[in-house]
């Protein structure tokens, strides 16, 4: 009986360790995350789902397309954001910095939010946006068959020809969710 007390003792300490670590892990970044939200009027949990998704909190991460970074900026939407805000001398490899990450990507999904700011869910269009590309959405919100001023996301959703797009877009609104409640306590 002892040596079973022993063995769940240093089973649930080992979970607790590891639940310590990931929390550290994933809250990292989050001073930088609040900043960048502020400062392209975003609500913090959804930057913060947004790293989750992009990058699993990995600041050093490539995609196949040529993403870098926590929040997986392009070159265009870099230079996008490096060309807004008159930035000489950039390049590409600086989106590597985990705060230029956060600033570029939050400038980019801010941007394109508000080019879907009269539908009747912006979120799931933007997000659908940053992942798949505006001439999908465009595709996918024709399919529907509604004019944009009276959207259905429920059927834009169902439009979509990428499940990974839905998934991306169902799984960011999620975790944002998660978010909100760790923000609104500033833990």
């Amino acid at each position: 009986m002892k040596r079973w007390s022993v063995i769940l003792l240093l089973l649930i300490g080992g979970v607790g360790i590891v639940w310590f670590w990931i929390s550290r892990y994933e809250n990292r970044f989050d001073a930088q995350i609040q900043l960048a939200a502020q400062r392209y009027r975003l609500p913090p949990s959804l930057v913060k789902a947004v790293v989750w998704k992009e990058s699993r909190f990995d600041p050093t991460v490539r995609g196949r397309a040529g993403e870098i970074g926590l929040m997986q900026v392009t070159a265009v939407a870099a230079q996008e954001w490096a060309d807004a805000l008159k930035l000489t001398r950039y390049s590409h490899e600086q989106i590597l910095d985990p705060s230029t990450n956060l600033h570029a990507g939050s400038y980019y999904l801010s941007k394109v939010l508000q080019r879907y700011s009269a539908t009747d869910n912006p979120l799931a269009y933007a997000l659908a946006d940053y992942n798949a590309g505006r001439r999908n959405v465009l595709r996918w919100m024709s399919a529907t068959n509604a004019p944009q001023a009276r959207t259905n996301s429920v059927q834009f959703m169902a439009a979509m020809t990428f499940p990974g797009t839905r998934q991306y877009v169902e799984q960011i609104l999620q975790r944002r969710r998660r978010y909100e409640s760790h923000f609104a306590t500033g833990r």
